[in-house]
């Protein structure tokens, strides 16, 4: 469910440009949303001085990208439940391992 999207803003280096170079060699085709939902979406585009197509493209990509991180997440919180797992991240980055905790206090 989208909430509040994110938008590549120009100052991140995205820009209307970028998409228009990369939209301009791509066939139109037509989406059918109501007449609210596309005015909606070209005041939001608009908002980030953005063409409504720019926006669109930049909101595909940031699903895109949330799908991919949202499975990467669930896969690798699958790996490191294996034993071992975590005790061997440890070992071999003994720098990044978590400072072990104090069971005395817990105990108490």
């Amino acid at each position: 469910m989208l909430t509040k999207p994110a938008v590549f803003f120009p100052s991140e280096g995205i820009h209307e440009g970028t998409y228009r170079c990369i939209l301009g060699n791509m066939a139109d085709t037509t989406v059918k949303v109501s007449t609210e939902t596309k005015n909606r979406l070209a005041a939001v585009a608009a908002a980030h001085g953005v063409s409504l197509r720019a926006f669109l493209a930049s909101l595909a990509d940031q699903e895109e990208n949330h799908l991919r991180l949202t499975q990467a997440t669930a896969e690798f919180r699958e790996v490191t439940r294996r034993p071992g797992i975590a005790e061997a991240f440890d070992a071999a980055f003994p720098d990044d391992a978590p400072a072990p905790r104090d069971t005395a206090r817990q105990a108490a």
